[in-house]
């Protein structure tokens, strides 16, 4: 296994995820981490933080159940050229849709994540002759559906067929074909209240907070059980709080806390997701495990008038522990809508870190265009009532 190790190995670095390897059998913490990637250029403009905000069709990644308290449909793809800076043919792209359905009483919603890993030139274990090319890419296909308890609750589940193509056949004595199949799935929970009254102040439909248990699943295999690595099981918390609202002026408040909730036996064997989501918790000390916690925050700007022209500016700041990764970086962002269309872009920037100018996130940018009709006006600048 020579070959996917050292595809993993890349892919790793590639993604520029330190603190979530790859690599099977190599002690790595989990696999496919591309199912971690911020797929969607509005959330990624806030510093990458969506899961109390969740209130378009990429909510199916950040936070499903906010989907329960939107109407009407929507599509959107989302492109990033990936990692830049490597010169290299990285690419994301990610395909969203989300409709409601009166007589389901709720949303059905649907993804399609690829990422693509360029061109590889296969050769012989110990012969360094080109046996031919392959291209390696990680893909996978979420549905879900979402619906409101109540007014002010909403309720989401996703399931994923994850796919990870790391080669096309065994190249010497290797085991294994470099092909890998899995399965998970995702709940989530939102409490969006239509009233909600603190210090005499009505902060009702100002505020949302949400969380979402996602990638719960077996683990996946390249060569066989033994040497199988979980896939990333993640906890997000989202918050999200509207500071202004009036005719013509928005601006929203997000803040997400999210952890890896990946775990290892005292032999160093990784738990199975069932043990790993309450075991992940407390296998480190208190103080270690609050360094583990990722945070990002963001702030979004819309001016215009909902149903007719709109203009965004986004904001935000990604921060994970040294310890745990060290990705640190400041988002910048902007999205237009128009009638049934939209677009938007984002920017991650390292370089205001020492040394951030030769980080691998550093320059990178999404772009996302969308189509949503019939849903409720209140639902473009976030924070909706729905119905």
């Amino acid at each position: 296994m020579k070959t996917f190790i050292r595809l993993s190995l890349a892919g790793a670095m590639l993604l520029g995820i330190t603190s979530v390897t790859l690599a099977q059998g190599t002690g790595g913490s989990a696999a496919v981490p591309f199912l971690l990637l911020a797929p969607d250029s509005r959330a990624g403009g806030m510093g990458e933080s969506g899961g109390g905000l969740a209130d378009n069709s990429a909510a199916i990644f950040w936070n499903p159940a906010g989907i329960a308290f939107l109407t009407g449909t929507e599509l959107s793809i989302t492109h990033s050229n990936w990692l830049p800076q490597f010169n290299l043919d990285l690419f994301y792209d990610y395909l969203t849709y989300r409709g409601y359905f009166d007589e389901l009483g709720g949303s059905l919603t649907a993804s399609v994540t690829y990422m693509n890993f360029g061109e590889f030139v296969r050769t012989g274990e110990v012969d360094p002759t080109p046996l031919g090319t392959f291209n390696a890419f990680d893909a996978a296909l979420t549905l879900g559906y979402a619906t409101k308890l109540s007014s002010d609750w909403g309720l989401g589940f996703n399931f994923r067929i994850i796919h990870s193509h790391l080669s096309d056949k065994p190249v010497g004595q290797e085991q294994g074909s470099g092909t890998a199949t899995s399965v998970s799935f995702d709940i989530a929970a939102m409490w969006r209240p239509s009233t909600l009254n603190i210090f005499g102040e009505d902060f009702g439909n100002k505020f949302s907070i949400g969380a979402n248990l996602s990638n719960l699943g077996p683990k996946i295999q390249y060569i066989d059980q033994d040497q199988a690595d979980p896939i990333p099981t993640n906890f997000r918390l989202g918050m999200a709080f509207q500071l202004v609202n009036d005719e013509f002026n928005s601006l929203l408040y997000t803040l997400d806390f999210s952890k890896l909730l990946v775990s290892r036996d005292t032999s160093g064997h990784s738990e199975p997701f069932y043990k790993a989501v309450f075991t992940a918790w407390g296998d480190q000390s208190f103080s270690e495990e609050l360094r583990d916690i990722v945070t990002s925050m963001g702030l979004e700007y819309w001016y215009g008038t909902p149903g007719d022209f709109l203009f965004a500016l986004r904001t935000g700041y990604f921060y994970e522990d040294p310890s745990y990764g060290n990705r640190k970086f400041i988002t910048f962002g902007a999205g237009i809508r128009y009638d049934i269309y939209g677009f938007d872009f984002s920017y991650i920037t390292t370089s205001v870190f020492p040394g951030g100018d030769t980080h691998p996130l550093s320059d990178t940018l999404r772009f996302t265009v969308l189509i949503g009709w019939g849903a409720v006006p209140e639902s473009l600048r976030g924070l909706p009532r729905g119905v």
